[in-house]
C-alpha cells in the first residue's frame, strides 16, 4: 500500500502524471492479478480491460487508499465477468484459438517463473475453495480490502463475507494439513 501518500500521488495521477499513476499501478496491479488468476480468465488481458476502465474513470474517482483499491476490485470483478461471458458466448472460436496458441507459442516466462513461486502454490490451494471462499479469502488477505468493501464487490452482506472468508481459511488449514503442515509448524515460520 502507498500508505500517508496515497491523496498526492492520485491527485498527480488526476492530473495526469504518468510516474504517479505508475505508482499506483505498481502498488496494486500485483494484487489484481492473483485475484483475476482464480476466475479462471486469462487475468492478464481482464486486467489490461481493468486499468482502462480505471483510466477512463480517475478524474471522477474520490476516496482515500481503501475506497481506491475497492474501486478497482469491483471493476477487476466486473470486467472478468464480462469476459467470462464473452468466452461462453464464443467458447468454440476461443477453444480452437486456444488449441493453436498452445501448440505454436512458447510458454511466458512469467508465467514459468510465477507458478514457481510460493504464491503459485498458495494460490493453487486458495482455488480448491468454493468460488466465493477463493474470492473473499483473496479480496481479504492479497488486496488487503476490509469486509465492507469486499461485501460490495462480491454482492454480499459483510456477515455472509465473514463466514465465507471464516470457512475458507478453515478449508485452507485442513488442505495444509493433508499435506503435512501442522499448527506447531505454521507457529515456526516467521
Amino acid at each position: 500500500m502507498i500508505g500517508d501518500e496515497f491523496a498526492t500521488v492520485l491527485e498527480r495521477a488526476k492530473g495526469g502524471d504518468e510516474r504517479a499513476f505508475a505508482a499506483l499501478w505498481r502498488d496494486l496491479n500485483p494484487a489484481l492479478l492473483r485475484y483475476l488468476r482464480l476466475g479462471g480468465e486469462p487475468s492478464d488481458d481482464v486486467a489490461g480491460d481493468t486499468w482502462v476502465t480505471v483510466v477512463e474513470g480517475l478524474r471522477r474517482f474520490n476516496g482515500d487508499e481503501t475506497a481506491w483499491r475497492a474501486w478497482v476490485f469491483t471493476m477487476a470483478r466486473r470486467r472478468a465477468v464480462d469476459s467470462g461471458r464473452r468466452r461462453t458466448r464464443s467458447a468454440a472460436r476461443e477453444d480452437s484459438w486456444r488449441r493453436q496458441v498452445a501448440t505454436s507459442a512458447p510458454p511466458d516466462p512469467a508465467e514459468v517463473v510465477q507458478r514457481r513461486l510460493d504464491t503459485g502454490a498458495a494460490l493453487d490451494l486458495v482455488a480448491r475453495l468454493s468460488p466465493l471462499q477463493a474470492e473473499v479469502v483473496v479480496l481479504r488477505v492479497v488486496a488487503g480490502l476490509p469486509v465492507e468493501d469486499v461485501a460490495r464487490v462480491v454482492g454480499r452482506t459483510p456477515g455472509a463475507v465473514r463466514v465465507a472468508h471464516h470457512r475458507g481459511l478453515l478449508r485452507l488449514r485442513a488442505l495444509l494439513g493433508q499435506r503435512g503442515v501442522t499448527d506447531r509448524d505454521a507457529a515456526t515460520l516467521p
